[in-house]
Parts: C-alpha cells; sequence; structure tokens
C-alpha cells in the first residue's frame, strides 16, 4: 500500500480470524449516521442560531477559525509589497477609470479597474468581485439576450445592460465611492492561471502530485492546505489593502458586493476582515447549493457548516442580499429567518435584510443593483435622496485591460508558477508557524478535528449485548454510542474478575478482530488480562462490523461529482481519519467515566497502521490517557499521495505532520518508528508504568 507508507508488520501474535465474536447478528451493521450518503455541495444547509450573544462568541470564533485553516490563511501568509501600479486613466461623465494591477503573493498578480467619484474625497471605498460571468470584467451581454431582459422589467437601459458590471461600478462611483473591480483569477487580465484550471478542473495531474514539488489540487497541495479558493480570498484580502491605501478612500467606510461566485467571495470576505463595513452577496446565500466551481470550494470549508452561517458570521454589521430563481429561490422561508433572528439577538435587526427577486432567473440586474446602492447609500452614509441607476458610456475592452507595450502581462504561468507558489506559500506558513508552535496548531487542529473528549462525556452510553463468563475474566459484547451525533461503535471489553483498574484501549488494522486468535483473546491481549488489565477493542467506522460481513477496509471516500477535486468531497465531510479518530474519543469518553467501567489509568495502543489515529486521539484528549503505545512506522501525512487514501487528510501536514500532534499530546509515551524510538517491547513498557 504505497500511499499508506505502513508496512504490513503488525504484532505476530495477532491473528486475524473470521470466527472472532461479533456484537451485532451477522448482516448487521451499526445503527450510525455517517453510513449515510455523503453530503454534497447540493445538500441542504439549515442553520439554527444560538439563542444568545455568549453562545455565538464561542461559535464565531471556531468558525472564523476553521475558515482560515480551510483558505490556508491560518496563520496568515506574509504580506509581501503590492507594488501597485494605477494608469492610463479614462475620464467618464462623473467618474474616471484607471488600470491596476498588484502583486498579492510574490510573483502573482491581481488585475482590475479603479472607478474614482471626480469629487474630492476622502470617499467610501467598494470591492465589487464580479463572479462567473463571461470574460469577466470584460462581459458584455448581447442584444437577444439584453432585448429579453429589458422586455422582462430586469433592465431598462441598452447602454447599461450591456455592460452591467461596468454599470454597477460606474453608479457607485457617481454616488461617491472608489470602487475597485477585480478579476477572479482566470478572467480578463488574470491569465496566470487559466480558467480551465481554476474554474473548471477535473482530472489529477500527475505531474502536478510530488512531495516535495506540487501545483493546485494535488494530494500535497490539499494537506497542506493551498486552494485556488484560498488563493482567490487572500487576492481579496490584498485588494482590499490595496483600496484602504489609496488616500482618497476612507478605511472605516469599506463595502463589498458581488453575485454569484462574487457573492461567495464577499460573504467570505465579510466574514474573514474585519475591515468590511457593508457587505452585500447577491444570489448566493441560500441552504441549497453552496457553489459549483472549484473557486468556491475548500476542503474542510463547509465540514458542520454553510454558507448560511458564514454569512452570519458578518453580523451585526449591515448585510443585504438577493435571492432569484435559482437555488437561492427558497430564502425567504428557509435561510434568511434564521439570518433575521441572528441579527435581533445581536441587537441590530434593521441591519441584515433579504431583497426577493424570483420573477428572475440567476442575476445581477438592474433591479438587483439599485436595491444594492440603496443599501450602501444608507450604510456608507452618502446621504443620498435617490439612488437610481443612470445612463454610462461603458469602456471598451481595450480601455479596461491592464497589459500593454509599457505594462507588459506577466511571463510566468501555468504549474512552474503553480508549483512555486505553493512552495512560497507552504515556507512562509512553516517559518509562522515554527516560531509559535501549540499556539497555531493548537487551534488548527482543533479545526481540522471539530471534536475533543471533553465535549463528549454527557452524549455517551453503552448497551451491554452479551456478557460471556470466560473463568478468570468475562468478554462483554457492546455498543458505545454517541447519542447525540447518532454515532455508534461496536466494541469488545476484556475484563478481568481481578481488575486493577486499568484499561487499554487497543486499536488494530482490522477492528477489535485483531485482538483475537479465533475466539480467544491473542496472547498479548492475554498478557495484559493476566496482569489485571482490561482490555477494550473497538470496530472503527468502515472497519469489521460496518462493512458488512467481509466489506474492504480502506473504502473510496468520494461524492458524486465527476471532478476529482478533494473540496467537493473533503469540503463537506470529514475524512475518514478524522471520523475513526473520532470513534476513539467517543470510547475513551465511555470508559473515563461510565460507572459500569469507571477507570484510574487508561492506556492507549496501537502498534499497526492504526498509529496516527491513536495521536490524534491522545492529542484531543487532554491530560486524560496516562500512557500511549504506538508504533508508527515512520509514517506521514504530506506523503500520502492519493485522495481516495483512507489515509488522506486536508491541511494537516502543513501543521507539523505527525511529529506535532505528538507534541501536543500528554501522558507517557512509547512512539516506536520514530527518531529516537529504542526496540522497548511495548507490553512490558506498558506494565511497567
Amino acid at each position: 500500500m504505497k500511499a499508506l507508507l505502513f508496512s504490513a508488520l503488525a504484532f505476530s501474535s495477532i491473528s486475524l480470524a473470521a470466527d472472532a465474536p461479533r456484537v451485532l447478528p451477522a448482516g448487521t451493521q451499526p445503527d450510525d449516521i455517517r453510513l449515510e450518503p455523503l453530503k454534497d455541495l447540493d445538500g441542504y444547509f439549515p442553520w439554527t442560531p444560538p439563542s444568545n450573544e455568549v453562545a455565538w462568541k464561542v461559535r464565531a470564533e471556531q468558525l472564523r477559525t476553521q475558515l482560515r485553516v480551510a483558505l490556508g490563511i491560518f496563520p496568515e501568509p506574509t504580506k509581501t509589497p503590492l507594488n501597485a501600479v494605477i494608469h492610463g486613466k479614462v475620464a467618464r461623465d462623473g467618474f474616471t477609470v484607471e488600470r491596476v494591477y498588484f502583486e498579492s503573493m510574490p510573483g502573482f498578480f491581481v488585475t482590475g479597474s479603479l472607478f474614482r467619484p471626480t469629487t474630492p474625497g476622502p470617499h467610501p471605498g467598494v470591492l465589487c468581485p464580479h463572479g462567473h460571468w463571461n470574460n469577466g470584467r470584460f462581459f458584455r451581454e448581447n442584444e437577444v439576450n439584453l432585448k429579453s431582459q429589458i422586455a422582462r422589467g430586469a433592465e431598462e437601459l441598452l447602454t447599461n445592460g450591456s455592460a452591467p458590471l461596468q454599470a454597477r461600478c460606474a453608479e457607485l462611483a457617481r454616488m461617491g465611492c472608489v470602487v475597485f473591480h477585480y478579476d477572479m483569477i482566470g478572467y480578463a487580465d488574470s491569465q496566470q492561471f487559466s480558467q480551465e484550471l481554476v474554474h473548471k478542473f477535473a482530472r489529477q495531474r500527475p505531474e502536478a502530485n510530488n512531495a516535495q514539488s506540487w501545483g493546485f489540487f494535488s494530494p500535497q497541495a490539499e494537506e497542506h492546505a493551498q486552494s485556488l479558493m484560498g488563493l482567490q480570498a487572500w487576492d481579496s484580502i490584498r485588494a482590499l489593502d490595496f483600496l484602504t491605501s489609496l488616500p482618497d478612500v476612507d478605511p472605516a467606510r469599506i463595502g463589498c458586493t458581488g453575485a454569484s461566485g462574487g457573492g461567495t467571495q464577499t460573504f467570505t470576505l465579510a466574514a474573514l476582515d474585519p475591515r468590511v463595513a457593508v457587505a452585500f452577496p447577491a444570489v448566493m446565500v441560500s441552504t441549497a447549493m453552496q457553489g459549483g466551481c472549484t473557486c468556491e470550494n475548500a476542503s474542510l470549508l463547509r465540514v458542520g457548516t454553510g454558507n448560511i452561517e458564514i454569512a452570519a458570521l458578518f453580523a451585526p454589521k449591515p448585510m443585504g442580499m438577493t435571492c432569484a430563481d435559482d437555488w437561492t429561490r427558497d430564502m425567504p422561508t428557509k435561510g434568511f429567518p434564521d439570518l433575521a433572528a441572528h441579527w435581533t439577538t445581536l441587537g441590530k435587526p434593521e441591519n441584515v435584510k433579504l431583497f426577493p427577486h424570483v420573477q428572475f432567473p440567476h442575476n445581477y440586474n438592474l433591479r438587483s443593483r439599485e436595491d444594492m446602492y440603496g443599501w450602501m447609500n444608507q450604510h456608507l452614509g452618502l446621504g443620498l435622496k435617490e439612488t437610481h441607476e443612470h445612463e454610462f458610456q461603458p469602456l471598451s475592452r481595450e480601455e479596461l485591460t491592464v497589459w500593454d507595450a509599457q505594462h507588459p502581462a506577466p511571463a510566468e504561468t501555468g504549474l512552474a508558477l503553480e508549483k512555486r507558489l505553493c512552495q512560497w506559500w507552504q515556507e512562509d506558513a512553516a517559518k509562522q508557524i515554527a516560531a509559535v508552535g501549540a499556539k497555531i496548531t493548537r487551534p488548527a487542529f482543533d479545526a481540522i478535528f471539530q471534536r475533543a473528549l471533553a465535549g463528549e462525556k454527557a452524549a455517551m452510553n453503552r448497551k451491554t449485548l452479551q456478557k460471556e463468563d470466560r473463568g478468570d475474566w468475562t468478554l462483554l459484547r457492546a455498543m458505545v454510542e454517541n447519542d447525540a451525533r447518532h454515532e455508534a461503535v461496536p466494541t469488545v471489553f476484556f475484563h478481568p474478575k481481578k481488575w486493577n483498574g486499568r484499561t487499554a484501549v487497543w486499536l488494530t488494522a482490522k477492528g477489535k478482530a485483531g485482538l483475537f486468535n479465533g475466539s480467544d483473546p491473542s496472547d498479548d491481549v492475554a498478557r495484559l488480562l493476566n496482569a489485571g488489565w482490561s482490555v477494550v477493542g473497538v470496530d472503527l467506522i468502515m472497519q469489521g462490523e460496518f462493512m458488512n460481513d467481509g466489506g474492504s477496509d480502506t473504502p473510496t471516500r468520494k461524492v458524486k461529482n465527476p471532478r476529482e477535486a478533494a473540496a467537493y468531497t473533503f469540503g463537506y465531510n470529514n475524512s475518514l481519519f478524522v471520523q475513526r479518530t473520532h470513534d476513539v474519543l467517543s470510547v475513551l469518553a465511555f470508559v473515563r467515566d461510565h460507572a459500569e467501567h469507571k477507570t484510574e489509568h487508561i492506556a492507549l495502543l496501537a502498534l499497526d497502521e492504526t498509529a496516527p489515529i491513536a495521536a490524534a486521539a491522545r492529542a484531543l484528549s487532554e491530560d486524560f490517557i496516562n500512557s500511549t503505545v504506538i508504533d508508527t512506522h515512520g509514517f506521514r501525512f504530506g506523503k500520502v499521495d492519493s485522495l481516495q487514501s483512507p489515509w488522506f487528510q486536508p491541511a494537516i501536514a502543513k501543521y507539523g505532520d505527525l511529529p506535532e500532534i505528538l507534541k501536543l499530546g500528554r501522558g507517557g509515551l512509547l512512539a516506536r518508528g520514530e527518531a529516537g524510538a529504542d526496540g522497548t517491547d511495548p507490553i512490558t513498557w506498558l506494565l511497567a508504568r
């Protein structure tokens, strides 16, 4: 199993007999919600807001960290010089337009148009990410579609309707705002990465998959939390840096508005950057489809959450939004009432509003634009009596493009640039993480696992299905159930009648069957039993009884989406590794506190490929585990080279991989397979504790 980087070596005394005792009848699987189909971007994402501000502050901090980890900006990349260039001013009635480019990361350029009022400043600033319109910032509507929109009342003027993205920026500038309309990566002047890569990625590229030098969408990029959505979010943050650096911009009055994919950028930036004062994401926030493009998805981003809750992070600041005859059509009854209740809880019910336009298809048409103008006028303090859109003269592509003979387009493009950027991104993060250690890695791992032993106590239960007297010890076959999460773990307890109050939870690659020789305990389990230890064996999710008699224990984790981008699966679902770690936490919580099995000393063992699971559970268990015995066989997540590996885990290599996980745990540790480990016999070491 090349991807696992584990040898097949396990304790030689452990056999994997088919007649090892079961908990459930043959052919029966545990009643566990995780056996249901995986969630994908087209699922249902309702949200119940917390009932009070204190609870929300705790949740908001957790969620922001999750977003930052998912987008690769925890810690935030070093803000290198923008080296901004502004040139090519074009005058229009009431505003000017200039061409802009700057570096968001060294050698990677953000491009766009800067619309400025002709009145003296300082002015509010507004960022305008454009979304997935053909040619983006250069978009021009065709005559047939435009006439149809005018007939339906979606547009009024041929000039404005022909260039609706420009119309938005022009009117905001006439209203007194400095507007930066910037390119999504792969659109208009942003051609260092192709639109095909950024927005239509479909197949893994062997040439981009390398443990030493990798490109986007590769397992290595995912394991280091590097995505094009993350890069695009960083572009938005740097666009905000650029806008607020302008002498004619008031940094205390910053708005952001975009539709569709631009709506995703809007509410994402609003959630991440406190400098945004007013937001207006159009036709995107909903409980339904969460964003279909690869540029709107990142691994870990929506695990346990969705766009409604992400948008709620902006509360109680002013957020307006629109819905149309698309995936947002149900917002008046599903999603927005919860946002309204949330803003009310935070004392600002007037600061959130939905403008429904379900008579129109997916759009940012005149009706929606004028709703936005009114919202910005009110909340940016523009003081205008009316906010109707006025006719303007659109700029040609030649007047908008930032590249010309004096300002040539960057020569560095494609996979070579991907690899260099990913390397810079990782090296920059590694330096920052090394300087502060657990101050970064602890909250990062909390965001990755979203669970800790401390939170599992109240949820636990055990249903003992069968007790069997084996002479000096008792075999208990049981389901350890996490009632609050609807999870269930088939478990066996080898319990000596002369128990010394010590319990060993032992993980194996074959689940609890790995602790048996036939129907008897393995030799090493017997050694512990004879010494008075209780031993617990478990079937982790997709092991043993989860597989319904003989299925694979390395199941494929992939949603139905045909594109080979990890975010479509792992942006919405925990990895198998994380779920198995959750199972261990459930069992540990039961063993710690259950009246029938309360223990004085807990040991955790994993001597085969399950060692990283034990290491993670130990790191998430505070000081509860007294002794841990593992053999990692030198495994590293950063060397897993397949998205389908059961050991693929987004973001974890960025934060120090397995060695850093081992540092975070407490209690005695014997870690064979790691640097400095000796040949100490694990059971002998444990019995001497």
